[in-house]
């Protein structure tokens, strides 16, 4: 069996389960910290594995221009290249499609590549996408696909939805099958239900190993984004991982667990690390704020993480102020360990039934946290 994937309770529409890899046993709901470039930005894998993620992100696009899957297919993968024993799961390079459309021309053959760091061209097809994330030992491959952004013309989007699904079977032809790896298809169809479900049904007559929902978080009203992934979710098989693309605020991801996703990734707890923000049990900070400046607490005092037990918020603020990169790496573990903190008491909560009530007392919370900086 390519990949395990095994419910082991539901509470509503909300699912508790594992999906298992050759390199690990990944707990689910799940969120994976995103390694574009085979790192997490300012983290260690070690620091990882202690927080016990079992799986993260890297980019077909972004390691295909360097160092080269050629490369690090040499080491033996990118599990060895990095120093990280645990799954992956690899991007094909759709969203760079989307993201990079100023520097691509693309056509039912691939997309033309004029790289963003030397203006180098690059010719990536589904085949070539797959064949660079088994070079990378990827545990999950993602089909290459076209992601259309809020606005964009139906004609367009019936266009790049009919592209990415000759894709996904070029994609699934390409796949080589083995034992604890993967290959996950994507729905797209922009913010047409019919589209959606075209994809979605298409997609499943293929056959792919999980489903994700792309095509989300790119522009749109937040209203929107949840009208669309809750009818888009119950089209997807109950027997196969679900996995929304980019998606990562706690409230995004407690609606999205409510609806019967699986599987998270978004660059906010990094990226917001860098900007010098943290998530806490009190809501945000911004550790740059002169209030922290000869605050002797924690970032949280309801953490266990590294950075809470070590470091006051006067420090943390200081190597922000004095520009020191030890600022980014304590708010990212902090930040990776709020995280997984949410995570385990979303699965906890799936586990015992109470998943609803977990989700009102956490937007309890932070509606009264809210209110209170506004009085």
């Amino acid at each position: 069996m390519p990949l395990n994937f095994k419910l082991i309770n539901t509470d509503g529409n909300a699912r508790r389960g594992t999906l298992t890899t050759k390199h690990s046993i990944i707990e689910t709901p799940v969120f994976m910290p995103v390694g574009t470039q085979g790192t997490i930005k300012a983290a260690f894998p070690e620091s990882l594995a202690d927080m016990d993620y079992r799986i993260v992100l890297g980019n077909t696009y972004h390691l295909m221009i360097s160092p080269g899957a050629d490369l690090v297919a040499s080491f033996g993968g990118l599990q060895k290249f990095m120093n990280w024993d645990r799954s992956i799961l690899t991007d094909s390079g759709g969203f760079q499609v989307m993201s990079l459309s100023g520097l691509r021309k693309i056509n039912n053959n691939g997309v033309t590549f004029a790289s963003h760091r030397d203006g180098k061209k690059f010719f990536l097809t589904p085949e070539l996408s797959v064949e660079i994330q088994h070079k990378l030992n990827s545990n999950i491959t993602m089909v290459l696909d076209e992601c259309t952004v809020y606005g964009t013309s139906l004609e367009y989007t019936k266009t790049a939805l009919n592209r990415s699904l000759l894709w996904a079977k070029r994609s699934k032809d390409a796949f080589v099958d083995r034992e604890g790896f993967g290959i996950f298809g994507i729905t797209q169809g922009g913010y047409v239900k019919e589209l959606r479900k075209q994809s979605s049904f298409e997609l499943i007559n293929i056959g792919f190993d999980g489903y994700a929902i792309g095509g989300l978080a790119v522009g749109e009203p937040k209203e929107l984004m949840q009208e669309i992934l809750e009818y888009n979710t119950p089209l997807l098989p109950q027997e196969k991982p679900r996995y929304l693309m980019g998606v990562g605020k706690p409230i995004d991801i407690l609606n999205a667990v409510e609806l019967g996703v699986d599987m998270f990734d978004c660059v906010m707890p990094t990226r917001e690390a860098r900007k010098g923000k943290a998530y806490t049990s009190l809501g945000e900070v911004n550790i740059k704020n002169a209030v922290n400046t000869s605050s002797h607490e924690p970032l949280d005092l309801n953490c266990k993480c590294y950075t809470c037990k070590h470091y006051s918020k006067a420090y943390i603020r200081h190597l922000f102020k004095s520009k020191e990169i030890l600022a980014s790496m304590l708010l990212t573990i902090h930040n990776l360990y709020f995280y997984q903190t949410l995570m385990n008491g979303i699965r906890s909560a799936i586990e015992n039934n109470n998943f609803a009530i977990f989700k009102k007392q956490f937007l309890e919370k932070l509606n009264t946290l809210s209110n209170s900086k506004n009085t």
